[in-house]
């Protein structure tokens, strides 16, 4: 008989919004819903923390102190970044719309805007970005099931623990990026705030777990960035 189905972690929402009453607004409304509300205040931090962190929806102002919020959005879609983007507005004529949605906006609001209808988009949104978290994940030969939890590679099953499990999942899911220690220690082992650090416990578990999934394989997936993190690619370079 079929377990539970595993409790999706609440969606992780970055706001990026120079204006104190919208930003606090947004970030009481939404947490007072369930999500988990990151603010950034210029477009320079909005653009650090969208490009380094994991987030299910990026609410973007347009204008914003320092990078403008569509050469924001431009430059995340550009480096790969699929995360769904509503943009916020005081500008209302077509054509100003229509630049936000060819930069990669996938919804726009105009400024000043009622919660409720910002609240069905952003729930309307992340439903469609995480698509039921993506049943199936595949990054070369190697392949996760994730309602089952099982993995394969070249059709072969790999025993994996729970933990590493949790570990090569995070990592896949943020294939091409690079995850450090402390988003692992943050997102997989939920601790953040941990007073000893767990650098070497993560790296024996990655040790572990390159050696299951790489070992007898030509093309490495699971790469070591000295002095960073690791990130799962296809590419040996």
């Amino acid at each position: 008989m079929a377990g539970p189905a595993p409790m999706l972690p609440a969606p992780r929402v970055l706001v990026v919004e120079d204006e104190p009453k919208v930003a606090r607004a947004l970030r009481e409304g939404l947490s007072g819903e369930g999500y988990e509300v990151v603010v950034a205040e210029t477009g320079e931090d909005g653009f650090f923390r969208a490009a380094s962190e994991p987030f299910d929806l990026l609410i973007l102002d347009r204008m914003l102190p320092g990078r403008e919020g569509l050469e924001i959005l431009r430059a995340l879609r550009q480096k790969g970044h699929l995360a769904p983007v509503l943009v916020l507005t005081a500008r209302d004529a077509v054509e100003d719309r229509v630049e936000g949605l060819n930069a990669g906006a996938d919804d726009y609001m105009l400024k000043p805007f009622a919660f409720t209808e910002l609240l069905a988009r952003v729930r309307a949104l992340v439903r469609r970005g995480r698509g039921d978290q993506l049943l199936r994940l595949v990054v070369a030969d190697l392949a996760l099931d994730v309602p089952s939890r099982q993995v394969t590679r070249g059709g072969e099953p790999i025993d994996l623990t729970p933990r590493e499990y949790e570990l090569l999942e995070y990592l896949v899911r943020h294939r091409g990026t690079i995850v450090s220690r402390e988003m692992l220690a943050r997102d997989v082992w939920k601790e953040p705030e941990r007073g000893t650090p767990l650098d070497n416990v993560i790296d024996v578990h990655v040790t572990r777990l390159r050696k299951k999934v790489d070992q007898g394989f030509s093309v490495k997936l699971i790469h070591t960035v000295r002095g960073v993190g690791f990130v799962v690619r296809e590419s040996n370079a």
